[in-house]
This record gives C-alpha cells, structure tokens and sequence, in this order.
C-alpha cells in the first residue's frame, strides 16, 4: 500500500537487519532504528533508497518519536525487534531497561499514532519450562515468577504488557523464536561467536546438550507472515527442532569448518568452570562462551512445536544442516 510504513527496532541485529532486508526487497517503505554505534548491515543493498535510518534509543521516548513523523495520512506496522540479550548476571539492569521499558514506551508511542499492526519479537524464553520429553507450546499469559534467569523473566513482562495493550485495542501480534541462528550474524552473540571460532579451528570442544535452533530467514519469514496474517492478542513460537550440540558441531565439520569436534564437557565439569570463565571474560571485556545460564539452557528441555504458526502463517523450516552451510560460507 502506498501510505504503509514499517517500522522495525533493533535494525542493526541480527533478526533486525534480516527483517529490514526482506521488507525493501518486497518494494516496503521502512524506518529503522539503529543504536548510536550501530550501522545498517552491509549485507542490505536491495531498494535502499525505499529505507530512512533513524539513530535512537528505546528508552528515549523523543528518539522513538520522530519514526512517526508525517506529512500526509499513513499507517504504520510496527515490527519491534529490539531487545538486550545477555547470559550473565552483569547487565540484569540493562536487560529490564531495554527490554521492559523499552516495549513500554513503544506501546506508549503507538497509543498517540496511527499504528495498524504491532508484532512484537518475543522469545520462547518467557514461556514456563516443561519437564523432559514434553514439548513445550504458546502460553496465553506470562509470569515472570514462572521463568528463571534476568532474560526470561524481562521477556515473559514484556510479552504480558503487550497482550494486554492487545486487550485494550492494539492490533497486536506476538511471536516467539527459539535459538537464532544464520547467516550474517553477529559475531558478538554468544552463540554465533562459538559457531565462528569452531569454524576457524578455534573452539574444539563443547559442553554436552542442545536446544532448538532455528534459522534468522525462517524467523524473519514468520514474521512478516504474522504481520499480514496473525490474529490479534494471539502468540506464535517461530522454532525449528532440537539440534543437539554434537550433531550441530558434526554438521558444522561436514559443511567446512577446519576440524571436528574433539569432545564434549561432561555437565559436572561445565558448571564446575562456569563461575571462573565469567570473572575471566568480564575482566577482559570479552563475549562469554560459557556461563551459568547458558548451560541451564542448554540442558533444560529445549522441545518446542511451532505447529500453530505453520497451521495459521503458513511458517516453514529449512533443514537444520542448510542453515549451517549457508552460516559456514559466510563466515569463511
């Protein structure tokens, strides 16, 4: 439509920028939101003269504002991807910042404009862990008393705020990743950071475990399906399958990377390292590979079905091992 304009946050992320990629090789207007120190991603070339970078910050309310300027009658479709990730308990500060208080002020913003759609990337994350061999499906509410970890429990707030924002008249719909993986992302994720240095020859070993991968164009197909197809004040878990740590470093090998996985960290022995590599990480200002959280999640039940988003958004997989093919040419 001619007076439509997507808005996306968080377009110098990984998902972020792979949203804005897609929406401009549709022929979409798009604003997007970039951190001060961030850039638009190389790897979008396509139409961008149809994009408007704007620099701000989701806690500075002024900064979100002028995303909505106009001088002619529009609407807007919100894809807010922005978050703060992080597995260690260094930035529970930030993590409630950005992540709570940020989705606050977007909803406050979308109040005052005229906003037809509102996706909010949530993460599967904020839902309540299953035991083992269950396999884990959408929630319709969120307690953060009901999930562990700073990350989780800011997610589950978030995602509640926005349902109900729903319940007062929003259009908005939630979607929920599991793990996110691919090509062009950054290196600075902890997954992604580990994938790289195996890549490399770097990182031979592994903790035992897994968790649901899922590939960063499938998610972003989710959610420009979501965006025209979703029902209002519903969630939708965008995730692939469990991929354990060894088939995954297996894989990775068979796809190029320089050598195989020499052996996998007994569970004892990573939680027993875990407390020393995040003082050693954090006094040289490093992304950990390894921390208390990261190895929770990784041998938690990681089972999650995405049957209600295929059913209804008509979402698709690709097989785990294109995935990391496709990530393996890219980093080399």
């Amino acid at each position: 439509m001619e007076n439509q304009i997507f808005v996306v946050t968080g377009a110098g992320g990984h998902l972020g920028g792979h949203v804005v990629q897609e929406l401009l090789s549709q022929g979409k207007r798009v604003r997007a939101l970039f951190l001060p120190q961030e850039k638009c991603p190389d790897f979008i070339k396509k139409n961008r003269h149809l994009l408007t970078e704007y620099t701000g910050d989701l806690l500075d309310r002024y900064s979100l504002k002028r995303m909505f300027c106009r001088d002619r009658p529009v609407s807007f479709i919100v894809i807010h991807c922005a978050a703060f990730v992080s597995i260690t308990k260094n930035n529970a500060h930030k993590v409630y910042d950005v992540n709570v208080k940020g989705t606050e002020n977007m909803l406050e913003i979308c109040r005052n404009f005229p906003v037809s759609r509102f996706i909010y990337v949530g993460s599967v994350h904020a839902i309540p862990l299953l035991p083992h061999g269950q396999t884990m499906r959408e929630v319709s509410s969120f307690d953060p008393d009901n999930v562990s970890g700073h990350y989780d429990k800011s997610k589950a707030i978030a995602t509640q705020l926005v349902l109900d924002e729903s319940m007062k008249g929003l259009n908005a719909v939630v979607v929920q990743p599991s793990g996110i993986i691919g090509p062009h992302g950054l290196l600075s994720g902890n997954m992604m950071k580990m994938i790289s240095l195996f890549v490399k020859g770097r990182f031979p070993f592994a903790v035992k475990g897994g968790y649901d991968f899922v590939d960063v164009r499938d998610v972003t197909s989710g959610i420009l399906a979501a965006a025209e197809k979703g029902k209002t004040g519903e969630c939708y878990i965008l995730s692939n399958r469990f991929v354990d740590l060894k088939e995954l470093f297996d894989t990775l090998y068979k796809a190029g990377a320089k050598h195989r996985l020499i052996a996998q960290l007994p569970v004892w022995m990573a939680k027993t390292l875990a407390p020393f590599t995040e003082i050693y990480y954090r006094l040289f200002r490093k992304t950990p590979l390894l921390t208390r959280y990261s190895i929770r999640t990784l041998f938690k039940n990681g089972k999650y079905s995405h049957e209600k988003a295929s059913r209804e958004l008509g979402y698709k997989t690709r097989p785990v091992a294109k995935t990391l093919e496709d990530t393996v040419q890219w980093i080399k």
